[in-house]
């Protein structure tokens, strides 16, 4: 618990959130990766979804503050056994307190979204980059990845031309 909250500070590095604010966001995470369970019988196309350039379909769910007044943009990444429909079990206060615009999506073959036969550790990466300029969140968001989940989070740092100078920052960081 104490790694997480060291790394939620270099999230939050601008303004540093209070040690009582880091552990109910901590909470929230480690808590957040059980499925919220649906009834069999709704099993209809309920969330948005955006079409991908090769013709597939990503189904999200918006959570949290608006983007009109939000201060950090985070997308989260599912694992094996979940989908954005997982629990984020931080608090709606903190998650109006510290502005946080919250993006889970369900990753290609999981929920409502369609698979994708060539799946890879780019593709992962290029679906959350096209999920983000169709939501224009702007060139600036934070992904956290979720067990299993965690293999799209590091995609990004690899392939998204962007997240490069932040996966330099990050290992700096560590190094002290």
């Amino acid at each position: 618990m104490k790694r997480f909250g060291h790394h939620l500070k270099l999230l939050f590095s601008d303004k540093k959130p209070s040690q009582s604010q880091t552990k109910q966001l901590c909470r929230g995470f480690c808590q957040g990766t059980k499925v919220v369970s649906r009834n069999q019988d709704d099993f209809a196309m309920i969330s948005p979804r955006i079409k991908l350039r090769d013709g597939r379909h990503l189904a999200y769910l918006e959570r949290g503050v608006s983007k009109d007044v939000e201060k950090y943009k985070i997308i989260i990444v599912h694992g094996f056994g979940s989908s954005k429909e997982m629990n984020f079990l931080a608090s709606q206060e903190l998650i109006d307190e510290l502005g946080i615009y919250l993006l889970q999506y369900d990753r290609a073959g999981y929920g409502e979204s369609d698979p994708n036969p060539k799946r890879s550790l780019k593709s992962e990466a290029l679906d959350i980059q096209e999920l983000a300029d169709q939501l224009e969140l702007g060139p600036q968001f934070y992904v956290i990845g979720v067990s299993m989940g965690s293999y799209a989070t590091w995609s990004c740092l690899q392939y998204l031309p962007h997240s490069r100078e932040r996966r330099r920052t990050t290992r700096a960081w560590h190094k002290r």
